[in-house]
């Protein structure tokens, strides 16, 4: 072969002799490996892309379903919901594949990109619906179903759209939940402006509140002290700050009748308020003279430490009136029996349920719960207490007034009125 040759079988032209076109040669050679080497590219792309091609034809689609995959409304985008088709006449299976009523399916998911199917729940076919929860709102899903025929082995659905659950601002299927919240408010606003222009708004008189004076008047009498205890939690409570606006009113009395009143305390703060609560009345009664800080005193924050204090000095000084107000636990019984042991008469209220049946059993007036709170507003006059408790009042009659017409539509028939507090 002659040195003009090329050993991948491709001969140049003018080869022989030594009068041939050196410079042509040269570009007619490299064509010829160019156009060979875009023949070879060609071939090994044409090959890959059948490749794929039988891939794709080859993915599992064993029968239809016409999934659908969408977002789950008004919720914190963790969560989508598939649907699928329960005509039996959409459901197109292999031949010869078998299944039985209603079979179990198998949801299968997997991140948009990713290669393998994980199983996200099972349910029945005849379902339609399944609701994927705590997925990431940053991927996008696919998903598919599986069936398992009686025969064995598994049979896939198509691969459903890809999506992505997505976080919405608002639940519109709460919004009865949002037009009795915005009731409420508009009620106690209305009432508490309508209390600061001067209107008289009618509380029910509470018996406990009638016996008041009564046991001032007869501890008096028998010129021994008053006990008030209200409760052993700090004025972060509720019940504490009833109890200290009722201390007020007792704490005048006592200032206009000369009697003695001690106030022992299980927190430093209720202590520190009710100190100054005290001090107020007796300047408003026109004896800040006979008011002195010993009256209003710290004991322990230890609840039967406490208890034990309190039963002690009930034991020892035999005051004629007792007032057990604010929020109590275990220790109720205690003082409430010991009170009781005395001959004291016992004014007693708080809205722990747990421990309203002892101070029903062992003292002489209980306010109930939401009295204690209706008797701070009852004799303070605050027009923000009040408008709060007439606010209230309000809404419960909207409350029993909606119960009524509900039982009355579904008796008859109507339930769209009840389905609409479904949600509450």
């Amino acid at each position: 072969m002659s040195a003009n040759s090329i050993s991948s079988g491709v001969v140049c032209p003018g080869g022989r002799g030594s009068g041939g076109n050196t410079a042509g040669i040269v570009r007619a050679c490299t064509m010829r490996l160019n156009l060979s080497l875009a023949c070879a590219i060609l071939a090994g792309a044409l090959l890959l892309a059948g490749a794929v091609v039988s891939e794709v034809i080859a993915a599992p689609r064993d029968f239809r379903l016409d999934l659908a995959v969408q977002d789950r409304p008004s919720d914190d985008g963790s969560s989508l919901i598939l649907s699928w088709s329960t005509d039996p006449a959409v459901l197109t299976l292999p031949t010869g594949v078998v299944l039985e009523d209603d079979p179990q399916i198998f949801i299968e998911r997997k991140t948009e990109g990713a290669v393998d199917f994980l199983e996200a729940g099972r349910t029945t076919i005849s379902a339609g619906r399944f609701q994927d929860i705590e997925l990431d709102s940053r991927e996008s899903y696919v998903y598919r179903i599986g069936l398992q025929p009686a025969t064995g082995g598994m049979v896939y659905s198509e691969v459903s759209m890809a999506a992505s659950p997505k976080g919405n601002l608002f639940r519109t299927q709460r919004v009865n939940a949002l037009v009795a919240v915005l009731m409420m408010g508009g009620l106690v606003i209305a009432y508490i402006m309508a209390a600061r222009r001067g209107a008289k708004l009618f509380i029910r008189r509470i018996s406990g509140l009638d016996q008041i004076k009564e046991a001032v008047g007869r501890a008096t009498e028998m010129g021994r002290k008053i006990l008030f205890v209200p409760g052993i939690v700090s004025v972060s409570e509720p019940q504490t700050l009833a109890a200290l606006g009722i201390l007020g009113y007792v704490a005048k009395l006592t200032a206009q009748y000369g009697t003695q009143l001690e106030v022992p305390n299980a927190d430093p703060l209720t202590m520190a308020s009710a100190r100054e609560i005290v001090k107020q009345s007796y300047m408003e009664a026109g004896a800040p003279e006979a008011f002195h800080e010993d009256m209003v005193r710290y004991i322990t924050q230890d609840q039967f430490a406490y208890a034990g204090s309190v039963s002690g000095i009930m034991v020892r000084d035999k005051p004629a009136a007792i007032f057990l107000l604010g929020w109590f636990a275990a220790e109720s019984l205690l003082l409430s029996e010991t009170g009781q042991s005395i001959g004291a008469i016992q004014i007693a209220g708080t809205a722990q349920v747990t421990q309203l049946p002892f101070f029903v059993a062992a003292c002489d007036y209980t306010m109930l719960g939401e009295e204690l709170f209706a008797a701070s507003a009852y004799l303070s006059k605050d027009p923000l207490i009040l408008g709060s408790i007439k606010g209230q009042d309000a809404m419960k009659i909207a409350i029993l007034a909606a119960i009524v017409i509900g039982v009355v539509m579904a008796t008859v028939g109507a339930d769209g009125f009840v389905n609409w507090f479904t949600a509450l």
